[in-house]
């Protein structure tokens, strides 16, 4: 396994200035945001597009500082209600595919998107419940008409660039859950996995292990983000899981992302990382940093020395006791 980190903590960085931080603590890998939610701080999508010679001097130099990209990323909503909105998410995923093709990096991270509830709507809708069955109406419109189709087109896009789609399995949107990603692999093709972020999944109740069995199994994590999560048991009992509170009411609410280690033991750590071996994952453990009570570095830092005890780098020997 590599160890790496998406770059969007050091937006305030030149890619240079970027890059250097990185080497600094020994990582292996970079994921770089192309636009939307993570920004493109550290890549101008358009300049390198343009030129071949831009791109393979972006390359060396990560490579003069032992670096590749593991993923290019462009969180947006393709498939938004919002035309404008849906067209920039669309354009974005299809040039960051392009991009990724140009310079041999394997995958491309993003989000599933989230539709309205029918032709008209002007504002996204995300249904969580059966009933009213208003909700399984919309629910069934959304895969049929929305997601199902668009997914399809990024699919044979996304083939015939040979990359591929790692989806965040992200509350707010209809690709969420493991059930939710085989669902959409099922109907789209092998190109569209996931990009596996176990701090969402704990949210929603769902054990990371458990889900790396499920996915795994189906070769459908193509990239791992490292983020934690820390589930306040008094604060679920007054607001729930889809708590609606701002990120930084740290104090009531029910869960809050944190460094690695920081939410959950080592020991769990420990057993997704054995996991993620077992059932076929041997790339990039991307760090995520957004902890609310650490510093960038603080929090970085704490994440690459807590998965460097428990990462998994080498081979297995033969069982010479068995």
């Amino acid at each position: 396994m590599k160890l790496g980190v998406f770059t969007p903590l050091y937006n305030n960085l030149t890619f240079e200035e970027m890059i250097e931080e990185v080497a600094a603590k020994g990582l292996d890998m970079v994921e770089i945001g192309t636009g939307g939610s993570p920004g493109n701080a550290h890549c101008d999508i358009d300049a390198l597009l343009a030129n071949e010679t831009e791109r393979e001097n972006y390359l060396k130099k990560l490579s003069d500082k032992g670096l590749t990209i593991s993923a290019f990323s462009c969180h947006h909503n393709p498939i938004s209600p919002n035309k404008a909105e849906a067209r920039e998410g669309d354009e974005l995923l299809r040039k960051t595919i392009q991009l990724a093709s140009l310079m041999n990096v394997p995958v491309v991270n993003c989000f599933s998107g989230v539709s309205g509830g029918n032709e008209t709507d002007t504002t996204v809708n995300w249904p969580v419940l059966p009933w009213p069955t208003d909700y399984t109406d919309i629910y069934h419109w959304q895969w049929e008409e929305r997601l199902i189709p668009y997914w399809k087109e990024i699919n044979t896009l996304a083939e015939e660039a040979n990359v591929k789609i790692g989806i965040e399995l992200h509350g707010g949107f209809l690709c969420h859950t493991p059930y939710t990603m085989l669902k959409l692999r099922e109907a789209t093709g092998p190109a569209i996995g996931c990009n596996l972020d176990p701090s969402h999944l704990w949210w929603q109740g769902i054990d990371p292990v458990g889900a790396i069995k499920i996915l795994g199994k189906a070769g459908a994590i193509h990239h791992f983000h490292a983020k934690d999560t820390y589930l306040d048991k008094d604060n679920i009992n007054m607001y729930g899981l889809t708590d609606m509170q701002p990120y930084g009411d740290v104090q009531t609410r029910s869960w809050t992302f944190r460094s690695v280690g920081c939410g959950h033991s080592l020991d769990e750590w420990s057993n997704i990382i054995s996991a993620l071996r077992l059932y076929g994952y041997d790339y990039v453990l991307s760090i995520e940093h957004e902890d609310p009570i650490m510093s960038i570095d603080e929090g970085f830092t704490r994440a690459v020395t807590n998965l460097r005890s428990i990462m998994i780098h080498e081979q297995p020997t033969e069982m010479w006791w068995a």
